[in-house]
Order: C-alpha cells, then sequence, then structure tokens
C-alpha cells in the first residue's frame, strides 16, 4: 500500500519540531485583526507580511458562498517570500481553529498567544475545536474491530485509545485513500469489504466483494477499488471492482485460482492481477474494463509489482526464484532475474529507482536497480523477513522470526557500492510467536516520512521509531485488544503545491473562529479569523447538557469516589 508524503513530525516530533516555539511563550505573537489586509469578500485571503515572509490565508466552502457548519471547506496558507514572492516549499507550518474569546482589544493577543501554548501541550483538558496538525494511528485487531489511538495524548499515562470501531467479521488487509478520509477493510468471511469514515471513525457500509475477499489496492487515480477473491472454487478466483464513489461493484473477473497481488500502472490504465495457484499473471484494460491478457510467468508467483521509473512490471516467483520483468506498454518480457527459492514480497522505493524483494527461505533482501533491471545487492536483514516499507531515506525490513527490523540506507545503494544496513528491536519478541496474522502490514511510514510505528503482536505495542535514534522513541499499547496492524490517518496540512498547505475540513459549528497559524522558521505565530453561518436546520436541534450527581460536597483524599453523570436535554 503506497503511503502519501508526510508533514511535519509525529507526537513527540511534532512537539520537539514547534516547542522551540511553545516553551519561550513570550516570543510568540498574534497581530490585531484592524492589522490585516482587507478585502470586501469576506472569504478572500487575508495576508501577513512580516520577517521576510509572507502567508496568505482563506477559507472557502466546497459548496455555497459561505461557510456552514456541518459543510466542509478548503483551508489554504500560500507561503511565499515577501521579497521575491517565490513559495516557500518544506515549511511544515501548524494551525488550530478555535472559537474566538472575548477580550479587549490590547489583551487579544495575549490571549491567543496563551491559547495556542495550550495547544502545544496537546493536553486533554485544552484541545482546539479543530486541530489541523492532528493525526491518529488506526490499528486492525484480531477479533471484528479496529482501535483508534491518539499518540498525542495519553489518559493517565496508561491509553492512549480514543474509539473502537466495529467490524462484521475479522480483518486481513486494509487501504486508505489518498487523502485518508476512508480506509476500506477486508472481511473474508463475510465477503465483504467495509467502509470506514475517519472523519467521525465509523463504519458507514459494507461493499460485496466476491468470495473470499483478502487482499485490498486502489488504483493510483482513487476511482476504484481492487479485491482479491482467494476462492477454494478457482472458477470463482479473481478480483471484484468496486466504484469508490458510489460505492457499488462494478465487474468481478475470473482470472484464475490461488491468492492474487495487485499492481498498477501509474496512469491507472492497466491491473496487474497475480494468480498463485494458476501460475499467471492477468492484465485488466481498466477503462475498457476487460481482461486484455493473461501471461504464463513462474509455478508460483508471490508478488507483483510497478516501477514508474522503468515503467515495466515485476513479478516474483518463490518456487523458482525469479524476478520477470514485462514492458507496462506492451506486456512482452523484458528481462529475467534469476535468485534463488524463497523469494516473496517486493516493493519499490518511491522514486521507483530501487526494487527490494525478501528471501524468507535465505534471510536476504535482494536489491533490483530498475534503471537497469539488474540485481546489485544480496542485504543480509532480520530472519524469516516478510514485510517490508519505504520512506524517503531506508527500506525497512520486518522479520517474522526476530523483534528486530532492518533498515536499509536508500543513499548507500548502487552497483559496487557497499550497502549501509542498521537497525532496532521492536518490542521483546518474534511476531511469529503471536500465531495467525493478517496480510495487513504491522509497517507503518509516519506523516513526515522519516519515522515508522511497528506493530508488535506479541506484547500487543504499537512502538513508534524516528530515524536517527537508536532505539523507538514511544509505544502504545492496544488495552483491551490484540493489535496485528496499523495504518496511519493524517489530519495535518498537506503542501498540495510549492508553498501552498492546506486541509479540507468539516466545520464543526457556527460562529467567529480564530484561526492560529504557526511557522518554526522564522518564528511566526498568527491569528486570522473566519467566521461560519450555522446550518438551516439549527434551530431544530435539541442541544443537552451534562450534570454531575453527588458531588456537592467537599470529597476526602485518597478515598474512592462513584461518578455519576445524567444527561439532560435544553427542554429539561
Amino acid at each position: 500500500m503506497n503511503k502519501k508524503t508526510r508533514l511535519a513530525c509525529m507526537g513527540v516530533a511534532l512537539g520537539a519540531a514547534l516547542i522551540g516555539l511553545g516553551v519561550a511563550y513570550e516570543s510568540l505573537w498574534c497581530d490585531p485583526r484592524e492589522y490585516l489586509q482587507g478585502s470586501a469578500d469576506p472569504q478572500a485571503p487575508h495576508r501577513l507580511s512580516r520577517d521576510g515572509v509572507t502567508v496568505e490565508f482563506e477559507a472557502r466552502p466546497l459548496a455555497g458562498d459561505e461557510l456552514q457548519e456541518g459543510s466542509f471547506a478548503n483551508i489554504r496558507f500560500k507561503v511565499s517570500d515577501q521579497a521575491s514572492g517565490q513559495p516557500l516549499s518544506g515549511m511544515a507550518p501548524g494551525a488550530w481553529l478555535d472559537p474566538t474569546q472575548s477580550a479587549p482589544e490590547g489583551d487579544r493577543d495575549q490571549s491567543c498567544k496563551a491559547r495556542v501554548a495550550l495547544f502545544l501541550k496537546s493536553s486533554i483538558g485544552a484541545r482546539p475545536l479543530l486541530d489541523l496538525n492532528s493525526y491518529f494511528l488506526l490499528m486492525m485487531n484480531k477479533d471484528a474491530s479496529l482501535t483508534v489511538i491518539d499518540p498525542t495524548v495519553s489518559v493517565g499515562g496508561v491509553t492512549s485509545t480514543m474509539a473502537r470501531i466495529d467490524l462484521p467479521g475479522q480483518p486481513m488487509d486494509w487501504v486508505a485513500t489518498a487523502d485518508d478520509r476512508q480506509v476500506f477493510v477486508s472481511i473474508p468471511e463475510r465477503g465483504k469489504v467495509s467502509v470506514i469514515d475517519t472523519e467521525t471513525f465509523t463504519r458507514v457500509a459494507d461493499l460485496d466483494a466476491g468470495d473470499q475477499p483478502l487482499r485490498v489496492a486502489l488504483q493510483p487515480d482513487q476511482h476504484r477499488l481492487w479485491v482479491g477473491n482467494n476462492s477454494s472454487d478457482p472458477a470463482k478466483g479473481g478480483v471484484t471492482v468496486i466504484d469508490v464513489p458510489g460505492r457499488n461493484t462494478l465487474k468481478t473477473f475470473n482470472t484464475g485460482g490461488g491468492h492474487h497481488e495487485i499492481a498498477f500502472s501509474g496512469d491507472s490504465r492497466y491491473a496487474y492481477v497475480s494468480n498463485r495457484d494458476s501460475g499467471t499473471l492477468s492484465v485488466i484494460d481498466i477503462p475498457e474494463m476487460r481482461l486484455a491478457k493473461t501471461i504464463k510467468v513462474g509455478p508460483h508467483p508471490l508478488s507483483v509489482s510497478y516501477s514508474a521509473l522503468s515503467q515495466a512490471v515485476y513479478v516474483v516467483d518463490g518456487e523458482e526464484g525469479s524476478v520477470r520483468v514485462f514492458d507496462a506498454r506492451n506486456h512482452q518480457l523484458r528481462h529475467t532475474v534469476q535468485a534463488e527459492q524463497g523469494l516473496g514480497p517486493m516493493r519499490f522505493s518511491s522514486d521507483g529507482r530501487y526494487g527490494i524483494v525478501l528471501n524468507t527461505l535465505e534471510n536476504q533482501a535482494l536489491v533490483i536497480d530498475a534503471s537497469t533491471d539488474k540485481l546489485i545487492h544480496r542485504i543480509p536483514v532480520a530472519a524469516e523477513p516478510y514485510q517490508l516499507t519505504f520512506t524517503k531515506g531506508y527500506a525497512y525490513v520486518r522479520g517474522l522470526a526476530s523483534p528486530k527490523v532492518s533498515m536499509i540506507n536508500l543513499a548507500s545503494l548502487g552497483d559496487g557500492r557497499s550497502p549501509i544496513i542498521q537497525g532496532f528491536e521492536a518490542g521483546p519478541a518474534a511476531p511469529r510467536q503471536a500465531g495467525d496474522l493478517p496480510l495487513a502490514q504491522g509497517l507503518s511510514v509516519s506523516r513526515d516520512d522519516n519515522s515508522v510505528f511497528v506493530v508488535n503482536p506479541v506484547d500487543n505495542t504499537t512502538y513508534f521509531y524516528a530515524e536517527g535514534m537508536n532505539a523507538p522513541m514511544s509505544g502504545y499499547n492496544n488495552r483491551g485488544h490484540q493489535a496485528r496492524a496499523a495504518i496511519v490517518v493524517d489530519r495535518s496540512l498537506r503542501e498540495l503545491a510549492p508553498g501552498v498547505y492546506g486541509s479540507t475540513v468539516k466545520m464543526p459549528a457556527a460562529g467567529k473562529f480564530d484561526v492560529a497559524f504557526l511557522l518554526n522558521q522564522p518564528q511566526i505565530i498568527h491569528c486570522f479569523s473566519t467566521d461560519v453561518i450555522a446550518a438551516p436546520n439549527a434551530g431544530k436541534r435539541k442541544g443537552a447538557h451534562a450534570e454531575f450527581i453527588g458531588l456537592d460536597r467537599p470529597l476526602s483524599q485518597h478515598s474512592a469516589v462513584t461518578a455519576r453523570v445524567r444527561i439532560v436535554g435544553d427542554d429539561g
């Protein structure tokens, strides 16, 4: 599953990036609203120039002319050089949206500073209404559920669990959309794919996905979800295609028996489906939704991967110990890389240059240079390697028979060069000791693209490792469930274009809001403002409030107390 390029650092790293501002509260500043350059259009960009940097802010509704509670809006910050107007890329800003607090005009700056300082602490009692720096960790459990973890918050120093999502059956694989707004989870025993809305962290649909749906993959343009059907009946083995916007099944292709891996051409023109028991690769024309070609690829194809650099498809056969390279344009065999038995998972670095294929029997990672299709390295890695993922700088290899995670420095790769290998322990025991594991990976790249989360299914902990450290920085226990895999759901600002940072958000309420913007270099905090109108049916909704029962008298220190809460509607 290809993950997107991520933004600023995760929890601890985010704090480290921003804390230089957050600790020195007296150095923070916010200009009064009258210093903003106004516009006749209330949603037109607001503009700030300071310390050689110009920041333009806008909040535009996706539908209609005004921002409205419950509706979606595009939040954008354009950051450029004040003198030249050139966009400033890679700035990793932070932002928060919170109701404007009434204060004398002279005190507004201080009020803004204080609130931003609180937001930087990630205190559970002082959260903004909308945090545009947030991210969540979605855990796949052994039972029929998912767990949502907020890594920036710890409740009582015990747990960071935020929510649980029930599923209709035991999950096997998943994939998130490019914007992280939806996650599709395969449920083989039910013949379904469950759809998770990450805005609310609820299961919103269960889609028909054929017989024994296991592997799930989204084509690059995000229009269709492809589901591998590992049916025991060879006549039903193949892939089911689901329309993502419409959430309906488009077609089922009976491509062959066995397990199926799925890859796509970069332009979403072709889907490539391996059929393990049939020993074939099916080439499907996506626009025409037809089976274009079936190619014999060896006795036991285990993996298929695409490189945009070489515009080729790589099919790994574990029994034969070979990697066949097919031209993605004419689907003709271009080259065969011969290795040893035991080959399995294969993936490419984000630039498509280096393909790494794991050999579980030999405890090796083999590196293929896509520019030449040559095998250039055989690298010893963690015992029985079975999972692989990439950041910008490293390939991470997880071993089934070892708690160790091996790191391959991508910059050190090349014909005639000596690869640099590092590693760290992710927990006390090897994943094999946990028993049955899903297809979904226990390795997940963080949003900054230079750190990873690693699930250890034995001690039920997900470890956070930042590149450059000797050991994981933190761990998150999945209390009440047994964690098997993890993915990061990113709600933070992303660089949409050079110097343009933004996100699509759901406006949480009506009113006047401050939008606090933070930049680390140079050190700037500024509070923009925007207005959100009430929804048409706002007057029909009934409010509610909480009343604590039995707390009208002083409590004794160190004594046990039963807290009771009554929820009362505004109508009594």
